[in-house]
């Protein structure tokens, strides 16, 4: 069956405009559409207000699941958790304007890319077609107006399991009892007034040389709440695994200090030790590392005493190096063995 992709940057020669602010928009059929093995469908942009720890109320923007359980959004889109090997259709519906799902690490077709400037950005419906190649921790976010569309929200995990399901990080990995999902995120609420899915996308100076958050998140709880929140913190008896999988989803450096030794048996969504040149490695109990913006670490933690210990992020200014909002930009969590 032919495909038309009229409209679209396959079949319009590209010139600065297209791959800059004038990206095309469209919603073609999926070139080589085949049978999946998961659907998911993801809804975009629906607003969701939330209110900050000092009472204020800032402006998001969610992806969510139309057809899920959950309809009610949430910051943070849906997690996306698939298996290694699986071909996965992504069904994106968009409202409110164009936007894109760019599966982060996953390495699909240009088509199914999700990033507008060499293909086109999503208006109506298009189906994402892809084979994850790899077990680990990725995540998906917009590619329309990246820099702001991610800072409003539209992003979420994305976990792929080796193809026996959850339990081992990888196919012949480490295993591991307890899972967490850290998502780190900073707030600039300036950005998040302005409001227009198009602000400076065309050059137009609105403000984005100047980053500046107050707020600061983990998984979608506010800073003043992770230390015993059940999103974040981590319970888990001893003797059992724990993995955390870790996401720097904000635009600070993060300086992160857990209370017990941590083996990082993956990055990026690729598992350490699965070649002889790129082996896990040990980060010391209080001993503090960096993680920098969209990165990805898979680490199993293995206590062996019972306690209560508590993790801490710190939100680095990326030129200075000093914690954001004059200090304040810090997380604390607890690990409690019991």
């Amino acid at each position: 069956m032919a495909v038309d992709l009229s409209g679209t940057a396959f079949t319009v020669p590209l010139t600065y405009d297209t791959f800059g602010c004038k990206v095309y928009s469209a919603g073609p059929a999926t070139p080589d559409k085949l049978k999946p093995d998961v659907v998911i469908n993801i809804q975009g942009v629906v607003g969701k207000t939330l209110t900050t720890p000092d009472g204020k109320k800032i402006d998001t923007w969610a992806f969510t699941d139309p057809t899920g359980a959950v309809k009610t959004p949430t910051y943070l889109g849906p997690t996306i958790r698939v298996k290694q090997g699986q071909l996965v259709h992504t069904i994106l519906k968009t409202a409110k304007g164009p936007h894109t799902i760019h599966h982060h690490g996953i390495e699909p077709t240009t088509a199914n890319d999700g990033v507008g400037h060499v293909s086109f950005e999503v208006n109506g419906q298009y189906t994402y077609q892809w084979q994850p190649q790899h077990a680990g921790t990725f995540f998906y976010h917009c590619h329309r107006n990246t820099v702001f569309h991610f800072e409003m929200g539209l992003m979420g995990l994305l976990i792929v399991d080796p193809p026996e399901g959850p339990g081992k990080l990888y196919q012949n990995g480490p295993a591991y009892d307890v899972e967490k999902f850290w998502v780190l995120d900073d707030m600039d609420p300036r950005w998040h007034a302005i409001g227009s899915h198009d602000a400076g996308l065309c050059g137009q100076d609105v403000g984005f040389n100047r980053f500046e958050p107050k707020y600061f998140l983990m998984t979608g709880v506010f800073s003043n709440k992770t230390l015993t929140d059940p999103t974040t913190s981590i319970t888990a008896p001893l003797g059992k695994k724990i993995l955390i999988r870790m996401l720097n989803a904000s635009y600070s450096v993060l300086r992160v200090t857990l209370p017990v030794d941590a083996t990082c048996s993956g990055m990026d969504g690729h598992g350490l030790g699965k070649e002889p040149w790129c082996q896990p490695y040990v980060i010391p109990a209080n001993t503090p590392f960096e993680v920098c913006t969209a990165q990805r670490f898979d680490l199993i933690l293995a206590p062996t005493k019972k306690g209560v210990f508590t993790a801490k992020v710190e939100f680095l200014h990326w030129i200075t190096g000093q914690v954001q909002n004059n200090g304040a930009g810090v997380i604390q969590t607890r690990i409690t063995v019991t």
